[in-house]
């Protein structure tokens, strides 16, 4: 797991869209177009998500205090240089939050 920043507080985790329906959907967007992304990851018990009206966004959780990303890495690179472009293409969407980027799962292959 690859993380920045200092450790998760409670409110890290499951969430509620802080910035409304778009902007969670737009980081998800961002994270599953980076290079070395195969998808989106729910997390353990699916505990990374973003609760929407009528919908549960997976792979991403985004509050007052931070942005979570669990993603499903491919090995075409290293896995701290996949970690690191999706930070940077998410990071103009949280604004002062700082970005937490997990690694949940690697596979072969894009």
């Amino acid at each position: 797991m690859t993380e920045t920043g200092p450790a998760p507080g409670a409110d890290a985790g499951t969430g509620t869209a802080s910035g409304g329906a778009d902007e969670p959907r737009a980081i998800a967007e961002r994270a599953r177009s980076c290079q070395g992304v195969a998808g989106l990851s729910g997390g353990p018990f699916g505990t990374v998500a973003t609760y929407l009206p009528g919908d549960r966004l997976m792979g991403v959780s985004v509050n007052d205090r931070a942005v979570e990303i669990a993603i499903v890495a491919t090995m075409e690179r290293p896995l701290p240089e996949t970690a690191d472009e999706v930070r940077r293409a998410v990071t103009d969407l949280a604004g002062d939050r700082r970005v937490n980027v997990r690694i949940d799962d690697v596979v072969e292959g894009s």
